[in-house]
């Protein structure tokens, strides 16, 4: 149902001047629902030149003059955008006590250097004056230097006229990229609304921490909180981004600039700190992306800590009262960069920005991508949550006390807005489509079987308690159209000439990005689905296929602890309680039966309504997670290749990035043998991934060069380390690392020409024994300057577990 129109803005009315109407996300029972209520596109399609040239410069014209919304004048939040800003902030920024203080300490240093290199006069009469002096130098160089890196840094926004023009630009060419526009919640912007009201009276920031899946995240957030009348975010951008003429003109929209690596710059950590506490002090509201980068794979990264902590601080040290924390989803039908997303994970090097490939992108704004979804979790105070957690850790003896009280808050702060962040998403159409299709078995999927399978789907994550996109007055089947357009021919492939059109995935690869958009809501119900396949695999009558309820919680102990890096696991209850809701949520579904043994405990086995039907259910929940299966599978069989040769003189020590190369490049050949099912599983994070969880396990040591310049390099602990036969000079299969690849293996996908043991005793092996040969022919630079594995100390990681 479209909103009726308002002929100065072309704008629905709900969404002018100060009244937004209630809209919620869609809970309704079907996707073809009459219920009035959705979410509503807030950002205008302005008229093409070509198609009505007077209608476009009208509408040019209302920017120019700032009519109306478009002014940007009565804002909610502190002021900017006008002459003199970058002044004021600067002038902020240099007066901060902290800032002068590093200052005056990073003179002093050098001057004790000087003073004891004899660069200062020791005569006793000119001694002091020449010191004095010179510090007053230093000082005014330090100065300067600082002056500099502010300028360099911090956001100017100057211009009223500027902004509005940008915005105007911005618009046109989000919408014609994202031809269904930019949609919100009303319920969400409502109150997001009145909480920025509150809090700009109290002069109290709101810190926006969205997901990053797209470069398009820095402007979309920024159109909604212009279109809402909000000031806008300052956003905190890596430098890389800085580059001729954008990055200019992204800073004067609101953009700072940082280095992506601090390299130990005093200085330069501390006009970061003290910018960030002149922002907060001054309740101007900032940006930050979570995950630091953007997400190659679709689902959501691990948090990053840096802009966080510098956020944390300004709260814990004093600095700055309170500010309030509003986590932000961002989805979309289609992201831009989806496909090079892909050649990246496959091991092409990530290419600088740079103005020639903005301006060679510029194609892709004629293509029809669909919509973004930009919704707003609660924003909650950071003070009150920092004072709950110190409270919770003071009364809790039992958490570990290796991390100081800083890093503790510090961690839970960044996965409780991963989990925000989560239950905010909404999912889209195209995640819907995708996920269906790659979670089917069979080479392709008839139109009526895909659209009930959607329907499906999004009956369960409603269920999860989810979200899905809703498109009022749309029956299933258009949506399912719709997303299919937006995929495209590249994605998924259509035969028509049969007695069904039917659908099957071009790029399974790329389709997994969309497919990840949902894996949060079922990860619980695929790790138990994984642990009742070791048994289900082996095929056999029903009570073949049965596993002790014991031996279900011990897999699915060791399958959460495994995938701990690559899942946002719900926290709170521990392993028990999630495990026996996740049990009754499977048990209501009909997918599996746990019966009560005579003698005391239970047994798991699958329901025979699932078995009825196919076991298209359960499948389904396998099919979600196989992939990071495989991937943890190859990332352990890898490690064979680590495996010094027979009579190996030389340093155990590879360099890392050679490793995980070599890793990869045994993956693509296990694949294109037929011993790995999913070519996904050979992407650079995922083995990043799991090479990060076996260096907490013990089962490689990591170090870094004593000179700092080298990457890290890895070995295979000497507990870990597989014996090669005597006379064959062959790995041997058997130890702690082919008992652990054993144990990942039990819940792998069966092929029809593989079986497991057999394969990775024959093929795989020999292969992992090759690769590892050419692996220690050229020596890893600097070998000598590594610590050798026996001296090298791995800290304890505290584990808990999580379903």
């Amino acid at each position: 149902m479209c909103a009726a129109k308002n002929p100065d803005n072309g704008l629905p009315l709900d969404l002018v001047g100060e009244q937004i109407a209630t809209s919620g996300h869609d809970r309704s029972p079907s996707l073809s629902s009459s219920q009035d209520e959705s979410e509503r596109e807030l950002v205008e399609h302005f008229t093409r030149f070509r198609a009505n040239p007077f209608e476009a410069l009208r509408e040019a014209s209302l920017f120019v003059s700032g009519t109306g919304w478009r002014g940007y004048s009565n804002i909610i939040g502190q002021p900017s955008f006008y002459a003199g800003y970058t002044d004021d902030m600067k002038a902020r920024v240099m007066r901060s006590p902290k800032l002068q203080h590093k200052i005056s300490e990073l003179a002093d240093q050098r001057l004790l250097v000087e003073e004891c290199d004899g660069l200062i006069n020791p005569d006793p009469k000119l001694h002091e004056s020449e010191r004095r002096k010179r510090r007053e130098e230093l000082i005014a160089g330090l100065t300067e230097v600082t002056e500099e890196m502010t300028d360099k840094m911090i956001c100017k926004m100057e211009s009223n006229a500027f902004i509005r023009g940008a915005y105007y630009l911005c618009t046109q060419l989000l919408t014609r990229a994202y031809h269904q526009g930019i949609h919100v919640s009303g319920d969400e912007v409502q109150g997001l609304r009145a909480i920025a009201a509150q809090a700009a009276k109290e002069k109290k920031s709101l810190v926006f921490l969205p997901c990053h899946k797209s470069h398009v995240d820095y402007v979309s957030l920024q159109i909604v909180c212009y279109r809402l009348g909000i000031t806008l975010p300052i956003v905190v951008a890596g430098d890389n981004l800085n580059f001729p003429l954008v990055g200019s003109f992204l800073q004067h929209a609101g953009a700072m600039w940082i280095r992506r690596s601090f390299d130990g710059d005093a200085l330069y950590t501390c006009l970061v700190q003290s910018y960030i506490d002149t922002l907060l002090q001054n309740g101007y509201n900032l940006e930050c992306f979570i995950e630091g980068g953007r997400s190659r794979t679709g689902k959501l990264l691990m948090p990053k800590f840096g802009i966080l902590s510098f956020i944390l601080d300004s709260v814990m040290s004093g600095s700055v009262e309170d500010c309030l924390i509003c986590p932000v989803s961002t989805q979309y039908d289609k992201v831009i960069e989806v496909s090079s997303y892909v050649s990246e994970l496959l091991g092409k090097p990530k290419s600088k920005e740079n103005l020639s490939d903005f301006l060679s992108a510029s194609s892709i704004l004629s293509l029809k991508l669909g919509r973004v979804d930009v919704r707003f979790h609660k924003p909650w105070s950071l003070r009150s949550f920092i004072n709950e957690q110190q409270n919770r850790f003071r009364s809790s003896p039992t958490l570990d006390n290796s991390l100081s009280m800083k890093s503790r808050i510090l961690r839970t702060m960044g996965f409780s807005v991963l989990a925000d962040i989560n239950a905010a998403s909404v999912v889209m159409p195209t995640a819907l489509v995708g996920t269906v299709l790659l979670t089917l078995r069979g080479r392709g999927v008839g139109k009526s079987e895909l659209v009930r399978r959607v329907d499906w789907l999004r009956a369960r994550i409603l269920a999860q308690g989810g979200r899905v996109a809703h498109f009022h007055g749309l029956s299933t089947d258009a949506v399912v159209d719709r997303a299919l357009d937006v995929l495209g021919p590249g994605l998924v492939g259509m035969v028509e000439d049969l007695a069904e059109p039917t659908m099957y995935a071009v790029d399974r690869f790329e389709l997994s990005f969309y497919r990840n958009m949902t894996i949060h809501l079922f990860i619980s119900e695929a790790l138990v689905a994984a642990a009742l396949y070791t048994k289900v695999k082996q095929g056999g009558g029903p009570a073949n296929q049965r596993i002790p309820g014991d031996a279900l919680t011990e897999y699915v102990s060791f399958l959460s602890q495994l995938f701990r890096g690559e899942f946002i696991f719900e926290a709170g209850q521990g392993l028990a309680v999630n495990l026996k809701n996740t049990l009754t949520n499977l048990q209501s579904e009909n997918v599996i039966e746990v019966n009560e043994l005579p003698g005391g405990g239970t047994s798991v086995e699958l329901n025979d309504i699932e078995r009825q039907r196919g076991r298209e259910n359960f499948d389904f929940y396998c099919f979600l997670i196989w992939p990071f299966v495989e991937a943890a599978w190859l990332g352990a069989v890898s490690l064979l290749s680590l495996t010094p040769p027979s009579k190996f003189a030389g340093s155990q020590w590879i360099s890392m990035t050679k490793a995980q190369d070599t890793a990869q490049l045994f993956g693509k050949t296990l694949y294109h043998q037929g011993d790995l099912s999913y070519f996904e599983a050979v992407n650079k994070e995922a083995l990043k991934n799991a090479y990060a969880r076996f260096a907490e396990e013990g089962i490689i040591l990591v170090t870094r060069n004593r000179e700092s310049k080298a990457g890290p390099a890895v070995c295979l602990s000497l507990d870990w380390m597989p014996a090669r036969d005597s006379d064959s000079g062959l790995i041997v299969p058997a130890g702690r690392l082919w008992d652990f690849i054993e144990r990942i293996a039990a819940c792998r996908r069966e092929g029809k020409n593989r079986r497991d043991g057999a394969t990775v005793s024959t093929r795989v092996l020999t292969l992992a024994g090759k690769v590892g040969v050419d692996l220690f022919k050229e020596p890893t630079a600097n070998s000598a300057s590594f610590e050798e594995p026996s001296i090298v100390v791995r800290k304890p990681v505290q584990r808990r577990s999580r379903l």
